[in-house]
């Protein structure tokens, strides 16, 4: 007779364990995997996150923007502090000779030349450039000796010289005319050249002019600009919507040489009237938001960052989401759950369809808010009732991409739905995204701002170019004009040079006369 072999009392409690060791073990598999994957998209440049369902041929993210480039590293810099002793006293060197000359004379106002004697003239050269060639500006003053006579036969001479304007000479004192300083300021921060770099360009071409010097040149130029970025500031906190985003930038620390310290650009764009602004701030608390936006009243979009949540509690704002950074989430979790990740692309691809149909119709704002209504919003309730049903859901793994998606996207739900409530509105944030762009190039390139004070000084370069990219305004013709007119603009009519008012205006100026 057989005896039956006991299984041991705890057998279920083994096989339990065993079970909770798998599940953890393939939770840790698909991070890994997921970790893997956004390494090699990185690694091969790839972004792109198109998704066709099998069941029908979407076309949902042709309008799509690449994901942000990854954040730049903190950087050690040793640089070498000279002593004291070893610095000289600037002299400035003559401009090459073999360059062509072209003069302007400027004769003294409100005198008569007829009657008065020249005893000599001063000339000033100033470097200036038009695209692919150097030229000197020679700037020719007569000087002009006047004889007055005085009460008992005393004689008084009085020299007359004219000033330069600043339309041919807008750093004082200096020899940089507004076409080359217009040209040194596009190369950086539009074209992203560092200083160092276009100093080598200019080399080729036998114009050698020190890095310090070009350096002092960005710094007095983009101090010109001054006046008109506090009007831009100004102009766009009265925007009843705007789109908010951050991005980070590398800055060297005065108080700890050779370190670096992380700070942020906070960028605002007002699609209606399609002005930006670029605002630098030390860090990425939620100070420089709440500062930027006191007084603010109307819609505000932003991703899903918790700096934003304070805006939560004031009754002046609407806060928007970005159903962009959803989709991001949701085609993530492909590879590790294809079923639910496929259902949420399909919901939001259909989304992303009517937007297409009333920008391809060029719908007015309430016929898209009447297309949405009937077509976006049935949607949208729909989609809701599936992620409250999929969040409950006992297969889904509590740390799971999938899992996070969804969580992420109910927290942000109320925001996501209230772009249905007026036909002005953007269902994400991509415009401000796209602005940003250039920033991750131009880190790549100069890696750093050289201080604070730089990093706010090119935040207003990057507002005004950006405007000129929107406006498909060429940087050069408009930097160099502004360059050579912003300090005898009257400040009530400052606006006449932002980037738009600018388009219009030559557009005035090129009409013919009948």
């Amino acid at each position: 007779m057989q005896t039956a072999i006991a299984a041991p009392q705890n057998w279920q409690e083994i096989l339990a364990e065993k079970d909770r060791q798998i599940a953890q073990l393939e939770l840790r598999l698909q991070a890994a995997e997921h970790n893997l994957a956004q390494l090699l998209k990185l690694f091969k440049g790839s972004k792109t996150e198109r998704f066709v369902p099998s069941a029908e041929q979407l076309s949902i993210f042709e309008d799509m923007a690449p994901a942000p480039s990854a954040e730049p590293l903190s950087q050690t810099i040793t640089r070498k502090i000279p002593h004291k002793k070893d610095k000289q006293q600037p002299i400035r060197k003559l401009l090459p000779p073999q360059l062509p000359r072209q003069t302007t004379t400027i004769e003294p106002e409100g005198i008569d030349l007829e009657t008065a004697t020249k005893i000599g003239q001063e000339i000033t050269e100033v470097l200036e450039y038009k695209p692919g060639k150097f030229f000197v500006n020679q700037i020719i003053r007569p000087k002009y000796k006047i004889n007055e006579n005085i009460e008992n036969g005393l004689e008084r001479v009085d020299i007359q010289i004219a000033s330069i304007p600043t339309t041919l000479q807008p750093i004082a004192k200096s020899n940089v005319g507004p076409g080359l300083l217009a040209h040194i300021l596009i190369c950086k921060y539009e074209d992203h050249l560092p200083l160092y770099r276009q100093r080598k360009i200019f080399l080729r071409e036998k114009v050698n002019i020190p890095e310090s010097t070009i350096g002092n040149w960005t710094r007095q130029g983009l101090n010109l600009l001054i006046p008109l970025y506090e009007n831009l500031l100004t102009s766009i906190k009265k925007a009843s919507y705007l789109m908010a985003d951050e991005s980070p930038i590398a800055v060297l620390e005065s108080a700890k040489p050779g370190a670096t310290h992380k700070g942020y650009y906070w960028v605002y764009y007002d699609p209606i009237s399609q002005l930006l602004v670029f605002q630098y701030h030390k860090s990425r608390s939620g100070d420089a938001p709440r500062e930027f936006l006191a007084g603010f009243s109307g819609y505000l979009q932003t991703d899903g960052y918790a700096g934003y949540d304070q805006f939560e509690v004031n009754e002046e704002i609407v806060q928007l989401a970005c159903m962009a950074h959803v989709r991001r989430k949701f085609f993530e979790a492909l590879q590790n759950d294809k079923v639910r990740a496929e259902q949420a692309l399909t919901y939001i691809g259909k989304l992303y369809d009517i937007e297409r149909e009333a920008k391809e119709s060029k719908m007015s704002h309430e016929q898209r808010q009447q297309l949405r209504t009937n077509q976006a919003a049935p949607i949208m309730v729909e989609m809701e009732k599936w992620l409250l049903k999929e969040s409950k859901s006992d297969m889904l793994a509590p740390k799971s991409i999938t899992r996070k998606a969804i969580s992420y996207t109910l927290n942000l739900w109320d925001r996501l739905k209230n772009y249905l409530a007026d036909g002005k509105l953007e269902i994400d944030n991509n415009w401000i995204e796209n602005k940003i762009r250039p920033l991750a190039i131009g880190r790549k390139n100069y890696l750093f701002a050289g201080s604070h004070e730089s990093a706010q000084r090119a935040a207003m370069i990057y507002s005004l170019l950006a405007m000129c990219r929107l406006e498909a305004i060429n940087p050069q013709e408009w930097l160099a004009d502004v360059l050579s007119r912003i300090q005898d603009q009257h400040i009530n009519k400052i606006q006449d040079l932002l980037p738009k008012n600018w388009k219009a205006n030559q557009a005035i100026n090129d009409i013919p006369d009948l």
